[in-house]
């Protein structure tokens, strides 16, 4: 357990969260640029995504009769939504459409080649559930059974979730050694590679525009695809991302929980997330080249083992990539080094480490 006196009141902590849970639903508000997405038009319906006014109108112009888009002013404000067509009701007919959907927008040039252009096209597809918090079954893409009884609802490409605002996944390790008294704590940072493609501006500098290439990382980290359980994520990032032996990882990887926030970009795209978050204490005495992480898949650069007081200052130096600042606020929490004794947002920043996204109020706003 970690010095409580380790840490100083410093509300940059919440900062940090703020960055990544940047995203508010109105209470009350006029605004309608945001549209609720269901798969059906049914009020039970589950929303599963949020909609700009940009792709309803893109939407719109789709001719092969697959979505159902009310003429506005035509239905309640709380009824109105966009769906699949009647016809499409099952997980490998939505499947299908948005696959096409996606793939024509990717070619055709238009307004959203900065998320789905060919530059950005990440070629993986990731799960869509109905209820994000619900029974995460992985989805055999080649199963004959295409039931649609459970909580999985299709799956779409990477890069296009943000365009519809549906949650995504992934998983997040901290690699770390202390000293048998629990002192002495330092973690795995690795280095993202400078040639990586996503594209950021950083929100406390909104005139900057930065890559998170070159930005510091978690330990291992990764997006959960369509077809693969969260463990079974990990063992591969930490594989490729860390060359991590997989009989390590099947070993010590232990998970401590999961964070979820609600992020918008500066476009407005929205990134709702739900994180697993996974440690890794390497044994004491073990021998260390077994546990040193290294440059695999060209998506790190290097790694180096940091202090913990140094890991702590990079964080407040915006030096982390904003989720894996976010993921290591979890970890200082859980590993008794930010508290409610030493920092006076505590409480704020628990909360706000675990939103709910309450999709539920979409339609009510």
């Amino acid at each position: 357990m970690g010095s409580q006196g380790l840490i100083p009141e410093k509300p940059t902590f919440l900062g940090l969260v703020d960055a990544c849970d940047n995203f508010r639903l109105p209470v009350n508000s006029t605004d309608d640029y945001l549209v609720p997405w269901t798969l059906t038009q049914a009020l039970e319906s589950p929303v599963i995504g949020l909609l700009k006014s940009e792709i309803v109108d893109l939407l719109r112009k789709e001719e092969d009769g697959s979505w159902i888009i009310p003429v506005k002013d035509s239905v309640p404000r709380s009824s109105y939504r966009v769906s699949f067509h009647p016809s499409i009701d099952t997980p490998a007919k939505r499947t299908k459409v948005m696959k096409r959907l996606c793939e024509r927008w990717r070619d055709s040039g238009t307004i959203l080649q900065d998320v789905i252009g060919p530059k950005k096209w990440r070629n993986e597809m990731y799960p869509v559930y109905r209820n994000p918090f619900g029974v995460h079954r992985v989805h055999d893409p080649d199963a004959v059974d295409d039931s649609d009884n459970g909580n999985y609802a299709f799956e779409m490409e990477r890069s296009a979730c943000a365009l519809f605002g549906v949650v995504t996944y992934g998983v997040h390790m901290t690699i770390y050694q202390e000293n048998p008294d629990g002192s002495d704590l330092r973690i795995w940072v690795p280095t993202r590679s400078r040639t990586k493609q996503t594209q950021v501006v950083l929100l406390m500098l909104p005139e900057v525009t930065h890559a998170w290439p070159g930005y510091l990382d978690n330990s291992v980290a990764g997006g959960i695809p369509s077809g693969m359980s969260a463990f079974e994520s990990l063992v591969k990032e930490a594989k490729e991302e860390a060359s991590i032996d997989e009989d390590i990882t099947r070993t010590l990887a232990k998970c401590a929980g999961s964070i979820s926030y609600y992020y918008q970009t500066v476009a407005g795209w929205l990134q709702p997330e739900v994180e697993y978050v996974y440690d890794m204490k390497i044994p004491d005495g073990a021998d260390p080249n077994l546990f040193q992480p290294k440059p695999s898949d060209g998506e790190v650069e290097s790694f180096d083992l940091l202090p913990l007081d140094v890991v702590i200052d990079k964080m407040h130096q915006r030096l982390f990539k904003a989720n894996c600042a976010t993921v290591l606020v979890d970890f200082l929490i859980r590993h008794g080094y930010l508290t409610p004794d030493n920092n006076p947002n505590y409480m704020e920043i628990m909360t706000r480490l675990h939103g709910r996204f309450y999709h539920e109020r979409w339609c009510n706003v």
